[in-house]
């Protein structure tokens, strides 16, 4: 299977800039691969579009301000971008932006309050180890002196402090508790409170998992056969309430409905690692693409994803490669808002491979 196989072509308009006025007035896809229906709606009509003996998996992660700008000595600027802490305490894997400008023992000072001291290069490409120097909690300083970690497809030619505030609080979810991802799980930034109330009332039941976004998730995929390319680890954990929440659904017959691919890959890679959804914390590496059978969700609220991306290749096996396309196809031609800071889709049901 190529990974040209999964491109198309998107007109650059389409690409969200900023979040809907509102989050759950994004517009809605809703498709379902059972009878190759595809209707508009809005987000807002989510609450009508899922039965109640349905159970709604969130990813509670929390993006945290991972793009730190700062100097060195000479007063070269050097951007660094945090990815995720390994196991030494203050040691961190980052990106450096531009490399050629670092080496082992340099000193970058981000503020008077964090200085980041470049240990070595990774083997995996692009990837640098570094200590983060600092004293007191990090994410309060993060807070402080970091920026929120937008992709690079949303262009701003000027980032005022509205618009820094804007994001702050808009690339993030209501729902966002656990500190450690450097993307949002998009699709959850269509909820509101209200949004999830009305689901509780109407009979929803609702549990939370962790994936902490890290390079696993937004990576592109630079090889031509798709079995080629690996994901990076990204951690995960599961509640043991969560647990018995989706274990009891199931053995009444429920359905799962994941909320973002990052959900998807949180159980889907729990049921494959330990054969059942169980209280854990771990790691994922996995990559799903056409076919696959997925063990454990049966519906998925998601956004609209990027040419020959990972994410990509997911929504099309569970929904179908030829329907999703078909659905993407739909999508643009009715003007409907792409990626991170876009409309969104509900995909109803899932193909049988």
């Amino acid at each position: 299977m190529l990974v040209s196989e999964f491109d198309y072509e998107l007109p650059e308009e389409l690409i969200a800039q900023y979040p809907a006025d509102k989050r759950d007035f994004s517009k809605m896809l809703v498709i379902n691969p059972d009878d190759n229906s595809i209707k508009h709606a809005h987000f807002y009509d989510i609450v009508d579009e899922i039965d109640n003996d349905c159970v709604l998996i969130l990813n509670n992660t929390k993006v945290i301000p991972a793009r730190l700008f700062g100097t060195k000595d000479t007063g070269a600027k050097i951007e660094v971008f945090l990815l995720k802490e390994t196991n030494t305490p203050k040691n961190w894997e980052v990106l450096i932006k531009p490399s050629k400008r670092v080496k082992i023992g340099t000193i970058i000072t981000i503020s008077n309050e964090l200085q980041v001291k470049v240990l070595s290069e990774l083997e995996d490409a692009g990837k640098w180890l570094v200590e983060l120097i600092y004293d007191g909690d990090l994410y309060h300083i993060l807070d402080r002196v970091g920026n929120v970690p937008l992709p690079p497809y949303i262009e701003r030619k000027m980032s005022s402090d509205e618009l820094k505030a804007l994001d702050y609080d808009r690339y993030q979810t209501v729902y966002a508790k656990n500190e450690g991802s450097v993307a949002a799980p998009t699709a959850g930034l269509h909820f509101t409170s209200e949004i999830l109330e009305k689901l509780k009332a109407k009979g929803v039941e609702i549990g939370y998992v962790t994936l902490n976004v890290g390079l696993g998730t937004f990576r592109p995929v630079k090889c031509d056969d798709v079995l080629e390319h690996k994901m990076d680890s990204e951690t995960y954990e599961i509640s043991k309430e969560t647990a018995d929440l989706i274990n009891n659904a199931k053995a009444q017959g429920k359905k799962i409905v994941a909320v973002g691919t990052t959900t998807v890959r949180t159980l889907e890679s729990a049921y494959k690692e330990f054969g059942c959804i169980k209280e854990c914390k771990s790691a994922s590496t996995l990559f799903i693409y056409p076919p696959y059978e997925f063990k454990v969700i049966d519906k998925l609220i998601t956004n609209f994803h990027l040419p020959k991306s990972t994410l990509l290749m997911l929504v099309s096996a569970l929904a179908g490669k030829d329907f999703i396309f078909n659905a993407y196809k739909t999508a643009i031609e009715n003007k409907y808002r792409f990626y991170s800071y876009g409309d969104c889709m509900f995909i109803k049901g899932k193909v049988c491979n």
